[in-house]
């Protein structure tokens, strides 16, 4: 049973405070499924300097979303700190473990909000959820603490820089963990039939996974200016993506991108379930999903993800760019 939300004359009290600091030391995905909460903490303290502490890396994003004044670069739980000025309010929308919430009761805010766990029973908060997507788990926190927050919220401003590929199809064949990964051969027969289809096809990854791109890319035949991995910025890879007709890649950050910016979507899934990070319903994305669910940080592909077919991706990519004309448009959200 859940502990009964804060009185609303308290919720009134700190929401004077001059400081907010909120904790999300994730990586990209994990950023932008937080900015439906971002943004109802913006609309909760319309006065208080709201500072996000994250990676600084993504801070080309965080000001796109328009909900945040400052990031304090902490890449990873341990490093927040006492910032300064001392914060009125402290916000753990990290997890629920006794380090993310250690580490917003080590800036010294008198108030913290955050799950409710065993380790501070001195701490109100809602239960935290296993089987709940995560922008609703995050959303449903607040909520608890009296802030409505609109689960829909996604979006966010396109950058200020151009696309280096306006209209393409961008492939993302990377994932931070080898389990969520789809085999290089396979997302190279998808981009060989779809550059034979007659559409620009560009492959996208971290520095580290310029091998994997360049093998994606040999196998599928294109062109070596093909391959982007490596050479795009936050804000660059925002603009592809924002500027993009379809995407095709795993359960990564660039997913998220594409439900940021509304952008067609073919997404594989395995082992997480997409009902946990899966794209909004109703936008024009095809999840493809076995069903079975395993170790998201195992080294090896999940069976589940292995289970899905070349044939089903291009015929979702198929379905997809059929839908959508060069000048946008909207197709329905699928699950397969």
């Amino acid at each position: 049973m859940e502990r009964p939300p804060p009185s609303p004359e308290g919720i009134s009290r700190e929401r004077r405070g001059g400081h907010v600091v909120v904790l999300r030391a994730l990586g990209l995905g994990d950023l932008l499924t937080a900015v439906p909460a971002l943004r109802a903490i913006r609309r909760g303290f319309p006065t208080a300097t709201i500072s996000l502490a994250c990676p600084a890396v993504l801070e080309p994003l965080v000001v796109l979303m328009g909900a945040v004044d400052e990031v304090l670069d902490t890449p990873d739980l341990g490093m927040l700190g006492r910032p300064k000025p001392r914060p009125q309010v402290a916000i753990d929308l990290h997890g629920w473990g006794p380090e993310s919430i250690g580490d917003v009761i080590g800036t010294g805010a008198p108030k913290v909000w955050s799950h409710w766990h065993p380790s501070f029973p001195e701490l109100d908060g809602p239960q935290w959820r296993a089987d709940q997507h995560e922008v609703i788990r995050w959303c449903r926190m607040l909520d608890y603490f009296g802030l409505g927050a609109d689960p829909t919220d996604l979006r966010i401003a396109k950058p200020e820089v151009r696309s280096v590929a306006p209209g393409a199809v961008v492939v993302h064949p990377g994932a931070k963990a080898s389990g969520r990964r789809w085999p290089v051969d396979r997302f190279a027969t998808v981009a060989r039939a779809l550059r034979r289809s007659g559409h620009r096809v560009v492959v996208t990854g971290s520095a580290a996974e310029l091998g994997l791109a360049s093998e994606l890319a040999q196998l599928a035949g294109l062109p070596d200016d093909s391959v982007l991995a490596g050479q795009l910025d936050l804000a660059a890879l925002a603009a592809l993506v924002a500027a993009a007709r379809l995407v095709v890649c795993g359960d990564t950050g660039v997913a998220h991108l594409a439900s940021a910016y509304g952008t067609p979507s073919v997404l594989l899934f395995g082992p997480t379930p997409p009902g946990w990070w899966g794209p909004p319903r109703g936008g024009p994305h095809v999840v493809l999903w076995k069903g079975r669910r395993g170790d998201p940080h195992a080294e090896q592909p999940d069976p589940g993800l292995l289970e899905i077919c070349p044939s089903e991706v291009l015929s979702a990519a198929t379905r997809l760019l059929s839908q959508v004309p060069p000048a946008g448009g909207q197709p329905t959200a699928q699950t397969l």
